[in-house]
């Protein structure tokens, strides 16, 4: 028998329609698909408002037409991020007409946003989010009070909505204005808040859930070493900054509720056109401040907080194993092959050949996510600190060729194998140039044994994605990762998993 969690309420003052829309865009940060938000109060108490903010926030178009849908029903929007529903129960008189609008059951992959919830007593989902309205003239002509209730299993974003609200207030954001940033595959959501002319970035990273432990006891996240809080991108943050690398400032942090508020580093990105491109003189940029940052001996250990260190992860050839048995899960069967005994265990020792002689030569820090999406250029800043980096919170330790890999064969990006050759080409002559020891040669023969880990993972994760999490968006690049893929397999070193290949995985669809 469980037992439902009690609900969890606080109240707001709203002074005016841009405070309210402020609630709103908070509520958006924690919220998704699924999630169901009833308005509820009296005529003229800001429900309508209150949903149009939402919305506009979600569609990241202040001057989005939402109107009432008090004689429509219902009306759908398909946002950025996720479909929502604007329902007004006004004119219900029947809990049972919901189902003829669409209501009974509430379409799964949407966010509900629903008025006059009391039109339809129990026709609605035991865990939600309620917000009731009224009038506040003691305040102001347009002050208005809400009460924020979570029921069930939104009583936790309930209280994590009012966390977020006290971080804001404390940090002197609680005014700004807020905009919707896209977000990753990641349990993460961003925001930019404006106070004055200079924005900030708002991280929302919720503590990941652990999953099932499947990987010899250890969930997925724990076994490959994701970040499962804040804390690693704090400490790795500071940690390039005092080495002279453009990571964020982090200007106000909640580290235990996983709430950051950092440096906006811009839009300026390292592709251009349509549809993306390398900017090459970027990429070069790029590539110096990799060899920079491998040339150097950099530590294991990182100061967190006072009395605190943070033990960056070793990236150990268990770690990747498990990383590209998605292949296995996921891909593989997507493209209907069975993964029997006898192929998963020649898969497993092929590959643990290869990774254990890599775990036992020299490592270093593993940004892991150094590619386009996570690169912003800094025009004003001298040389490789042009390179902002934003997203670094999985790093390990690891080879050097793995961040490389993630630049030159970009999930997201068609990269060139002349740009890809030349950028090596530069890599290495720079880290010669530092250090006559450092030996190309083995160096690419790495390079070839990451990309074909990486882009095996990618596969099965992007597979993974689809199937498991709805979001079929990500199988448009499994064409590009197979060509990468081929790229590295083609390396004498690897010419026996290359053979293993070409028997028993198929290429994806192409993409339409």
């Amino acid at each position: 028998m469980t037992t439902q969690a009690s609900p969890f309420v606080f109240s707001v003052a709203l002074a005016n329609e841009a405070a309210t829309a402020q609630l709103m865009a908070d509520l958006a940060l924690l919220t998704g698909p699924g999630d169901v938000i009833t308005l509820s109060g009296d005529l003229g108490a800001g429900k309508t408002a209150a949903a149009r903010a939402m919305i506009r926030y979600l569609a990241s178009d202040p001057a989005l037409e939402v109107p009432s849908p008090t004689f429509t029903l219902m009306q759908g929007y398909d946002l950025p991020p996720f479909p929502v529903l604007h329902a007004d129960l006004y004119r219900i008189s029947d809990p049972g007409e919901l189902e003829e609008i669409g209501l009974a059951p509430i379409p799964d992959g949407a966010l509900a946003l629903i008025e006059w919830p009391e039109r339809a007593p129990g026709a609605l989902p035991e865990s939600r989010i309620d917000i009731a309205f009224s009038h506040r003239p003691a305040l102001g002509s347009n002050a208005r009070s809400a009460e924020v209730t979570g029921y069930g299993a939104a009583a936790a974003k309930v209280e994590r909505l009012q966390t977020l609200r006290d971080f804001l207030a404390l940090a002197g954001f609680a005014d700004a204005r807020r905009e919707r940033m896209a977000g990753d595959a990641s349990t993460r959501s961003y925001a930019r808040l404006y106070r004055g002319d200079a924005p900030s970035i708002l991280m929302n990273s919720p503590k990941r859930p652990d999953g099932p432990a499947i990987y010899d006891g250890k969930s997925y996240s724990a076994a490959v070493h994701l970040a499962e809080d804040v804390k690693p991108f704090v400490a790795l943050a500071n940690g390039l900054r005092e080495r002279g690398f453009s990571a964020p400032a982090i200007q106000q942090a909640d580290i235990d509720a996983g709430f950051l508020i950092t440096e906006d580093f811009g839009t300026a990105l390292f592709v251009d056109g349509n549809p993306p491109a390398p900017v090459a003189d970027r990429y070069q940029v790029a590539t110096d401040m990799l060899a920079a940052l491998h040339r150097v001996m950099l530590p294991e250990i990182l100061p967190l907080a006072p009395q605190i260190n943070y033990q960056i992860p070793l990236f150990d050839t268990d770690a990747l194993l498990t990383e590209i048995g998605l292949m296995l899960e996921w891909y593989l069967p997507d493209r209907g092959v069975k993964a029997d005994d006898n192929l998963r265990a020649d898969f497993i020792m092929m590959w643990r050949k290869l990774l254990e002689k890599i775990e036992s030569g020299p490592r270093t820090w593993v940004l892991r996510d150094f590619h386009s999406p996570n690169l912003i250029w800094l025009e004003p800043r001298d040389d490789v600190q042009k390179v902002g980096i934003i997203d670094f919170q999985d790093a390990v330790l690891g080879p050097a060729a793995y961040d490389l890999v993630s630049l030159l064969q970009d999930a997201r990006v068609d990269v060139s194998e002349d740009l890809e050759l030349a950028m090596l080409t530069r890599y290495a002559r720079a880290r010669r140039g530092a250090d006559p020891t450092f030996d190309p040669a083995a160096f690419a023969e790495t390079y070839a044994v990451m990309s074909a880990q990486r882009n095996t993972r990618l596969l099965g994760t992007f597979a993974r994605l689809n199937r498991r999490d709805g979001k079929p968006q990500y199988l448009k690049h499994q064409p590009r990762i197979w060509t990468y893929l081929n790229r590295s397999l083609a390396h004498p070193h690897l010419a026996m998993l290359r053979a293993w290949y070409a028997a028993n995985v198929p290429p994806p669809v192409a993409s339409a």
